[in-house]
């Protein structure tokens, strides 16, 4: 069976049972536009993070402010978080308690917050954070600027991880971190406004991608790589109908943590390649080195299955990327180097039954990579 499955029921609001109290769920989505004057081009992303909805306050409550540390208080609010990568790489959050938004929690969802919104098809808000409060309030654990954005969605291409994320296992809240790519291609269209510039998204050009994290804490190391701006470096041809997309790092079910693995899939030209560890028959082996230079953090990945083989070399230069900021449901923040970028570039090689399909430049790369001990 495929994995581009869409599932909208996968994009609820999953904060329930136990992680209402010491849980989060993030919708996220990364995109590229083009200066309307200069033509410059920048990526940009965008993220609504929810937590602890039972622990709600009048205001927002943020684990990292001083005193809250001090006792031990969890965080509840909802971050929308906002930015872009390149030079001027940062990024923006907004926060707002629970009892100013709303959300749907069924299919298909969206999240009202004043004048913040997201669903499956669209996406419009603002967010602004001044020198001083960047400066003065550390537990915003954010730059300062300002970006507005109204914007249409077109998510074409799924990546369904199977049984991970599954209704019974989303019941049994048994992972502490899940993932489902709805739109790992997806083409965006509408405006941002970048610290007063605005950047036309074409869905042509905006290389789009949207997904969403949910669960109780979150994986080290923590991965991530995905490009639809794909050209065969055999033919010279852009591959119009093509995305891969790569996450994971060291799942756990419960106390257990399993041996450092990957999902990984991809779509090319209709075709599917899944490296997926969850779907035992498949027999799929994983290695993957990620590290970091003076000026560059740099991914090696290897996966088989019993016919297919994909080999992954990206670089991001650390200059165009984000240390980007997130604590936990239960106040901490462990990962405190974790690098993220919208400017990768690589290669892509698949083989089927030990011969070469293609070979695959890979530009616009989303990228993560983060561990702590």
């Amino acid at each position: 069976m495929s994995f581009n499955r869409h599932d909208i029921t996968r994009n609820e609001c999953m904060l329930v049972g136990g992680q209402a109290r010491c849980g989060y769920d993030w919708w996220w989505h990364s995109f590229t536009g083009h200066n309307e004057v200069t033509g410059e081009e920048k990526a940009f992303f965008i993220e609504f993070f929810l937590c602890n909805p039972a622990l709600s306050k009048d205001a927002p409550v943020l684990g990292q402010l001083p005193e809250n540390k001090l006792h031990g208080v969890k965080p509840s609010y909802l971050m929308v978080k906002a930015g872009a990568w390149g030079k001027d790489a940062r990024q923006l959050h907004r926060f707002f308690s629970w009892k100013e938004i709303q959300v749907k929690w069924n299919a298909p969802y969206n999240i009202v917050a004043k004048d913040c919104y997201v669903d499956e098809e669209q996406t419009y808000g603002q967010v602004a954070v001044s020198e001083e409060d960047s400066k003065s309030h550390s537990e915003y654990m954010c730059q300062a600027g300002e970006m507005s954005w109204n914007l249409k969605m077109d998510k074409q291409v799924a990546f369904n991880v199977g049984y991970g994320a599954s209704r019974l296992f989303r019941s049994l809240q048994a992972f502490e971190m899940f993932w489902h790519a709805e739109g790992m291609k997806t083409a965006f269209s509408g405006e941002v406004i970048w610290n007063g510039e605005r950047y036309i998204v074409d869905p042509l050009t905006s290389y789009g991608y949207a997904d969403k994290n949910w669960g109780k804490n979150f994986t080290s190391p923590w991965v991530w790589l995905s490009s639809n701006n794909l050209v065969s470096n055999i033919t010279q041809k852009q591959l119009k109908d093509s995305v891969f997309d790569i996450g994971g790092g060291r799942p756990k079910i419960g106390p257990v943590a399993l041996k450092r693995k990957l999902l990984s899939a991809f779509w090319y030209e209709g075709k599917t390649y899944e490296f997926n560890f969850s779907k035992f028959w498949t027999f799929t082996r994983t290695s993957f080195e990620c590290k970091e230079t003076d000026t560059q953090i740099i991914w090696h990945v290897e996966q088989k299955t019993w016919r297919n083989k994909m080999v992954t070399d990206i670089t991001c230069e650390k200059e165009d990327m984000l240390l980007v900021n997130y604590e936990a449901p239960n106040g901490e923040k462990r990962h405190n180097r974790l690098w993220n970028g919208g400017n990768g570039k690589g290669t892509v090689r698949l083989y089927r039954d030990n011969k070469l399909v293609d070979e695959i430049l890979a530009y616009n790369v989303g990228c993560e990579y983060g561990e702590y001990d």
